[in-house]
């Protein structure tokens, strides 16, 4: 393992909450009894409170059904112009009929998937998000495993799903954590299909439904994604802004009203803005640190992270930060562009904050018998092995 030498930063401000962990949070509290507050670019947590208890996701529980989709569509295996029939079961359980949220999808009626996207993301369709499940997989219960099989590729341990609506079932549960990473996911892998979740109304059937988002309209630079409620819950809701080219993402759960869901967000977002800036260490594309090479035709190849680095800092007091590049190595030539082989480690005085994954920002081709014996040479003599 290789560990370059500490880059201190001077940074006339404190880094506040830590990335990877969490750490103490300044005094700050809320009505809900499930929350965390990520910022996007980083992950960094700025608040969270029982953020890894288990919850009924109600209507959250639709934004994993998106993210299915929304993959197999960049990958071909979907395209927003399949039509999905409506079945009774959809039909009953979702439509106007159960008396929940529906986009009113007509018994029988075949309808295009785009659509059934909108009806399920901005008017929270029941039916819309069961004909998905039965159009992909048959029925709900099948498609619920597809749904727990990529919950689990993308790294939401902690949630189960049970069916495609949050309609209420005893083994349905998530935690907001896993709900805020699933929307960074989201907004980071699929950001033209992320659009719909700001989109303020969708007709079908002749009926116009706002979307449920309380946030929208709220001037903070609110652009999705999904509330939820069930009796067994309370009101929830995972959300996302942007102000001066920062982006929040909030997850709640348990409020009492959709008042208080709308004033606790508000709070929450309005604090993350107030409280804590972003800080660019690194710019796109600028070379963080160099990694040795063996056996290629240069001795070193330079690292970048993928993106600009950046971390979240509080407005007030003083910071110690310092940064690491670490390594296994050396890297045995040949070696690829955009290789990830190593992670920056960005610490505020004693304490690690944030975990950068570094990529190789050239390729170092295999070297010649005369170089590749000199590197052994120089293994032999300073055990770089």
């Amino acid at each position: 393992m290789h560990i370059l030498a500490l880059m201190r930063i001077a940074v006339g401000l404190a880094v506040g909450l830590a990335a990877v962990p969490a750490v103490a949070q300044p005094a700050f509290d809320t009505k809900a009894k499930h929350a965390i507050l990520m910022d996007y670019d980083s992950g960094t947590v700025l608040f969270e409170k029982a953020a890894d208890e288990p919850t009924p996701p109600a209507s959250m529980a639709k934004m994993m059904v998106a993210e299915y989709v929304f993959n197999a569509l960049k990958h071909g295996r979907l395209s927003l112009d399949d039509e999905f029939t409506v079945s009774e079961h959809a039909w009953r359980t979702g439509g106007a009929a159960s008396g929940g949220s529906t986009m009113f999808a007509q018994l029988n009626s075949r309808i295009r998937l785009e659509d059934l996207l909108r009806g399920m993301i901005v008017q929270s369709g029941n039916d819309a998000a069961i004909v998905i499940a039965e159009g992909i997989a048959g029925s709900e219960f099948a498609f619920s495993d597809l749904l727990n099989k990529r919950a689990k590729e993308i790294g939401l341990e902690n949630s189960t799903f049970r069916n495609a609506t949050g309609l209420p079932d005893p083994e349905q549960r998530v935690t907001v954590r896993d709900l805020a990473m699933l929307a960074r996911h989201i907004i980071r892998e699929y950001p033209d299909l992320y659009k719909m979740f700001a989109e303020p109304e969708f007709t079908w059937n002749k009926i116009t439904q706002r979307n449920r988002n309380p946030l929208l309209n709220e001037g903070i630079g609110a652009d999705g994604l999904k509330t939820g409620y069930i009796a067994e819950a309370g009101y929830g809701l995972t959300a996302s802004a942007v102000a001066n080219t920062q982006r929040l993402i909030l997850s709640m759960n348990g409020l009492s009203s959709p008042r208080e869901r709308e004033q606790e967000a508000r709070k929450l977002m309005e604090w993350g803005f107030r409280s804590f800036r972003q800080v660019t260490l690194f710019e796109p594309d600028e070379v963080v640190a160099e990694a040795s090479v063996y056996g290629g035709v240069q001795g070193r190849v330079p690292l970048k992270a993928e993106g600009a680095v950046r971390v979240l800092v509080a407005r007030s007091g003083e910071s110690d930060l310092k940064a690491q590049a670490v390594y296994t190595g050396p890297l045995m030539a040949p070696v690829a562009a955009n290789q990830e082989v190593g992670t920056l480690k960005i610490w505020n005085g004693d304490q690690l904050i944030q975990e950068t994954p570094l990529h190789t920002a050239g390729d170092v081709g295999r070297g010649s018998l005369h170089q590749r014996a000199f590197d052994a040479l120089g293994e032999l003599l300073l055990g770089w092995l």
